[in-house]
C-alpha cells in the first residue's frame, strides 16, 4: 500500500515536471525556429589603425576643402543635395554609434559616374551616378559601399602599411621621410598618396585593394539590409553599367571585383538573413533623377581645365556651395574671405582655452590640447600644423596658439641641439623677422632634452586701441631618434602671453613621442 502511494506520487511529480518542460519548450519553439535561420546581420568590428579618428576627420576635411577648390559642387539648397543627404542619413542611422562617423554628403555636377568617401565621412557623389542608377536601391548601394570604406577605415589602414615617419601631412619634410626634400608632391599630396587617394583627370580617386572592395561590399550589404534595401542593389548597379552600350566600365569600377562575383558573394552572404520586404524605389528618387538630368554637368576634362584657372572656387562661392567647417579643422584664408585680411582687436576671453583638455595624435607625437582649440593640418610641404582658437587666426597668420613643424635629418645632420636651434633661430630672424629675447635654455619634453628660446615679433592682431603690438613667440626644439628635429612655437601678444603660458606649459608637459 505504501509502495503504491509512493509510486503514484512519483508519477504525479514526473507529470508536472514534464508538463512544465513541455510548456517551456513550446514557448521557446518560435525563437528556436528563428535562430535556425538567422537573427540578422551584425556589423563587424572595424579594427584599429595607427591614425586617430581625430586625424582622419581633420585630413578628410582638408581634402574636402581641396575638392571645393578644384571641382564644382552643388549648393546645399539644390534638390539633388537635399535628396542625397536624406538618403545618406537613412543609411547612417543603421550604423552603431560607437563605430559611426560624422558623414556629410555632397553632389558634384560631373557627367562621369563616380562616388568617393573621404576619411572621416565627407562623401561626394557625381550627378552622373544619380542619373545612371535605375532605382533608389542601386543608388543606396553605391553610397552604402563607399560608406563602408570609411567604416572599415581602409584609407587609414593603407597609410599605416606604408610605415611613414609620421601619419600627419606636411610636418615639413618629416612627413615625407629622409628622401622627401626633393619631392614636389609632398605635404598633403604625399600623405594622400600613402592613403591610396589621388587627384587625377577623373577627379579624386580612391585606390583600394580587391580585398578592401570585397569587404566594403560585405559591410555595405549590412547597411542596405538594415535600411530596408535589397543588399544586391550594389551589384545590380554594376550590372546596369555593364549593360549600357557594351562599353568598358568607368574608371570608378576598375579596381572592383567583377559584377558576377559580387552578386554571388552577396547572395551567399544574405542567404541566411531573415527575409524582408525591401524598398526598391521611391517617388523622391524618381523626381530627383528627372531634375538631375536637366542640371548643367561637366566632363572630367572640363573640370580639370577649370581647376587650373580657379573657375570652380569662384563658381562655388557665387552659388553658395561652401563646405561646412563645423568640425573646425580648416581656417579660412584671406582669399576665401573675399579680400585682404583685416584683423581687428580681440579680447582674451574670445581666445581663452578651455579647462577641458583632449588628446591629439600628431603623427610622431601625441599631446593634450584645450578642447575648444582647433587642429589644422597643412595643405602643402613646409606649412605648419596649428592648434589654435578659431578667433586667434587671421589671414595674416596665427596670433594665439601653437605652430608645429620639423626639419628632416639631412638638414640637421652633424649638428648638436644647440647649433641646430641656433641655425633655426637665425633663419627665423632672416625670413620672418623674429628676434630672440634670451639665449637658448635646456628643457625636457617627452623625456628628451631640447632647447627653449623666447623670441619677439609683430602680432597679426592690433591692441585694444587698434595699434600694432608685439608678440611673444616661445620656441621649443626637440631632437628625434631618427635625427630629425621637431620644433614648436607657442604664440600670443605680449600683453596676453602670461595668461596663456600655464596652458602652453601643460601642453608641453603632455607631449609623448613615438
Amino acid at each position: 500500500m505504501t509502495n503504491q502511494n509512493s509510486g503514484r506520487r512519483i508519477a504525479s511529480t514526473m507529470n508536472r515536471v514534464l508538463s512544465k518542460g513541455l510548456a517551456c519548450l513550446l514557448v521557446l519553439w518560435p525563437a528556436l525556429q528563428a535562430g535556425a535561420q538567422s537573427a540578422g546581420p551584425v556589423f563587424p568590428n572595424p579594427g584599429k589603425t595607427s591614425m586617430s579618428r581625430e586625424n582622419q576627420q581633420a585630413l578628410g576635411m582638408e581634402v574636402a576643402g581641396k575638392v571645393y577648390e578644384q571641382m564644382p559642387v552643388l549648393p546645399d539648397s539644390s534638390p539633388e543635395t537635399q535628396y542625397v543627404r536624406q538618403l545618406g542619413q537613412k543609411l547612417v542611422a543603421t550604423i552603431p554609434k560607437e563605430y559611426s562617423w560624422p558623414f556629410e554628403f555632397h553632389v558634384v555636377p560631373q557627367k562621369e559616374i563616380n562616388a568617393f568617401a573621404l576619411p572621416g565621412g565627407q562623401m561626394f557623389i557625381n550627378i552622373g551616378t544619380i542619373t545612371a542608377a535605375t532605382n533608389e536601391s542601386e543608388l543606396a548601394g553605391v553610397m552604402g559601399h563607399e560608406m563602408a570604406h570609411v567604416y572599415m577605415q581602409h584609407s587609414a589602414k593603407q597609410a599605416g602599411k606604408a610605415q611613414t615617419t609620421s601619419m600627419i601631412a606636411g610636418i615639413a619634410s618629416i612627413a615625407l621621410g629622409a628622401s622627401g626634400m626633393g619631392n614636389k608632391a609632398g605635404g598633403l599630396v604625399g600623405q594622400l598618396g600613402q592613403m591610396g587617394i589621388k587627384m587625377g583627370s577623373q577627379g579624386l580617386m580612391m585606390n583600394y585593394s580587391r580585398s578592401d572592395e570585397s569587404q566594403a561590399d560585405a559591410v555595405g550589404a549590412v547597411i542596405l539590409y538594415k535600411a530596408g534595401y535589397n543588399p544586391q542593389g550594389m551589384a545590380d548597379f554594376f550590372k546596369t553599367m555593364q549593360g549600357q552600350g557594351g562599353e568598358a566600365p568607368p574608371e570608378f569600377f576598375s579596381s572592383h571585383p567583377s559584377s558576377g562575383n559580387r552578386q554571388q558573394a552577396i547572395q551567399k552572404q544574405i542567404k541566411s538573413w531573415p527575409p524582408e520586404n525591401y524598398t526598391a524605389d521611391s517617388p523622391a528618387f524618381v523626381q530627383t533623377r528627372q531634375h538631375a538630368a536637366g542640371v548643367k554637368a561637366y566632363t572630367a576634362q572640363e573640370i580639370a581645365q577649370g581647376a587650373k584657372s580657379g573657375q570652380w572656387a569662384q563658381l562655388n562661392q557665387r552659388s553658395g556651395a561652401l563646405l561646412n567647417q563645423s568640425g573646425g579643422s580648416v581656417f579660412p584664408t584671406a582669399a576665401e574671405a573675399g579680400g585682404p585680411p583685416r584683423a581687428s582687436a580681440i579680447s582674451l576671453q574670445a581666445v581663452a582655452p578651455s579647462k577641458q583638455m583632449v588628446a591629439t595624435d600628431i603623427g610622431p607625437m601625441k599631446m593634450q590640447r584645450p578642447d575648444n582649440w582647433l587642429l589644422k593640418l597643412p595643405e602643402q610641404q613646409g606649412q605648419f600644423v596649428t592648434i589654435a582658437p578659431k578667433a586667434g587666426v587671421t589671414g595674416d597668420g596665427v596670433g594665439y596658439g601653437l605652430l608645429l613643424n620639423g626639419l628632416p635629418a639631412q638638414q640637421v645632420q652633424g649638428l648638436g641641439i644647440d647649433e641646430a636651434t641656433g641655425k633655426l633661430v637665425q633663419v627665423m630672424q632672416q625670413n620672418n623677422g623674429l628676434q630672440p629675447v634670451n639665449k637658448a635654455q635646456p628643457i625636457t619634453v617627452g623625456g628628451i632634452e631640447g632647447r627653449s628660446v623666447m623670441l619677439q615679433s609683430p602680432s597679426p592682431f592690433p591692441d585694444a586701441n587698434g595699434q600694432p603690438q608685439q608678440e611673444r613667440d616661445w620656441l621649443i626644439t626637440v631632437p628625434q631618434r631618427d635625427g630629425a628635429l621637431i620644433y614648436m612655437i607657442f604664440v600670443a601678444p605680449e600683453a596676453d602671453f602670461a595668461h596663456l603660458q600655464p596652458t602652453y606649459e601643460a601642453m608641453l608637459k603632455s607631449v609623448q613621442f613615438r
